[in-house]
């Protein structure tokens, strides 16, 4: 579990069943909204027939999208792991870790999104009429574009998922260009958990330190998400360190041996939003800026 975190979400960003004796929330039938015309689609090879009414979401990262492009007043229910906006919060959340097909049909939904899949929880819903879509995780901010391009379409609001896409990318883009030049990239650690499984360049979370001009320790562990050594970390001595696990510098500095490193002495080691880090929703560029100002000490 802990090698997947920011893979998907083994931390859980999973709708998951309902457990017994969990109510199911008035209808918003009346109050939905988005465009009925734009209907049938299809999405990710799922015919959806009509304007969804009950969207259930088991993916805290599309949770944030459908509220950001404005299909919110349709969601009656998430995973237990949407935290964010607040309209989220106050909405029925479920267990994270005990799918069911019967519980998360109980909710009567016309639409569900999930992030991962367990137990084929998909095709049994597709056995009830109840069309799912299943969007894993990117391996690009292209791939994270097209998704929220994908869950407008979905929801009947494809002309706003169109624009969050294209505001998301021109942002990013930004921020990106405003890096100043440097001898040679930052190296850096990205710690996951205290046990240091972190992250290659070749993974979601690392292709957005590349398009800041950062490289991954982990790289010379083979990539991926890896379990690093203390050994191997201190001996890389990476410009930065960037805590996605609830560790702080103090912690980081009391560690036997890693006191005296650079990220260290610098004050380079930088605590990230767990909930910005592991999603790839409307907020990357909040993470993406968070990074940058606290590498380059500033963007656009």
């Amino acid at each position: 579990m802990r090698r997947h975190r920011w893979r998907w979400l083994s931390f859980a960003l999973v709708l998951l069943a309902a457990c017994g004796g969990a109510s199911t929330p008035t209808t918003t039938a009346d109050a939905a909204i988005g465009d009925p015309a734009a209907f049938p689609v299809v999405v990710r090879g799922i015919t959806i027939a009509g304007l969804p009414q009950r969207i259930v979401s088991g993916s805290a990262t599309h949770t944030e999208i459908l509220f950001t492009i404005g299909a919110g007043p349709n969601v009656v229910a998430t995973d237990a792991y949407s935290d964010y906006p607040a309209a989220a919060v106050a909405l029925p959340h479920f267990d994270a870790f005990n799918p069911s097909v019967e519980g998360i049909a109980g909710m009567d939904p016309d639409l569900v999104v999930l992030a991962f899949d367990p137990g084929d929880v998909a095709d049994g819903l597709a056995a009830l009429g109840i069309p799912t879509l299943v969007f894993d995780a990117p391996t690009t901010l292209d791939d994270a574009y097209r998704q929220f391009e994908e869950v407008g379409a979905a929801t009947g609001f494809a002309p706003e998922g169109e624009a969050l896409a294209a505001a998301t990318k021109s942002d990013i883009e930004e921020i990106a260009a405003g890096v100043p030049e440097t001898v040679r990239p930052f190296t850096y650690y990205h710690e996951l958990d205290s046990t240091f499984y972190s992250i290659g360049s070749d993974t979601f979370l690392g292709s957005i330190y590349g398009s800041l001009g950062l490289v991954s320790i982990a790289d010379a562990a083979g990539g991926g998400y890896p379990q690093l050594s203390a050994e191997f970390i201190v001996s890389a001595d990476p410009d930065f360190i960037f805590l996605g696990d609830g560790e702080t510098p103090q912690t980081v500095s009391g560690r036997p041996g890693w006191a005296d490193l650079q990220a260290v002495t610098a004050g380079h080691v930088i605590v990230l939003d767990n909930s910005l880090s592991s999603r790839w929703g409307p907020r990357l560029v909040d993470l993406i800026r968070f990074i940058a100002d606290g590498v380059y000490g500033g963007s656009p």
